[in-house]
């Protein structure tokens, strides 16, 4: 038995894990794109500021067209931890299902042994009354 409480408690660590996972990964993915709507509003600010909003003029602010780029590579790396976030959710299920499991068994264990004990102590009941039922016959 010791070794199962083992196994359960190291199977909720995992799934424990796997959920803190998910939700650094989903907190970088709001972050990155909290990130990436200020730079719009910025690139809108400075566009309207040089009153300029064509990317391939000339005189395009230096500052919109780098904070263009970093907004593209924010929006770009954010779809790519949405790869990795439903990677870590289904790790996430699969160590939730695998607890699961294990619990099961160790309900399953627990109610055997509930019954072994129930059949133990009817069996010594049973016993007692015989053995009553015994000297009241003698």
């Amino acid at each position: 038995m010791k070794s199962r409480d083992t196994l359960i408690r190291l199977k909720r660590f995992q799934v424990d894990e796997k959920r803190r996972q998910v939700t650094q990964i989903e907190t970088m993915i709001a972050e990155f794109q909290r990130m990436a709507s200020e730079l719009d509003r910025e690139i809108v600010a400075e566009q309207t500021r040089a009153g300029i909003n064509d990317p391939t003029h000339f005189a395009y602010p230096t500052y919109a067209r780098a904070a263009t780029q970093r907004r593209d590579n924010l929006l770009e790396s954010a779809e790519n931890m949405k790869g990795q976030l439903a990677d870590a959710q289904a790790e996430l299920a699969e160590a939730f299902e695998e607890l699961k499991k294990v619990e099961l068994l160790d309900e399953r264990d627990q109610a055997r042994e509930r019954n072994a004990e129930n059949v133990r102590d009817q069996q010594a009941m049973d016993d007692i009354g015989i053995q009553g039922h015994s000297r009241r016959a003698s």
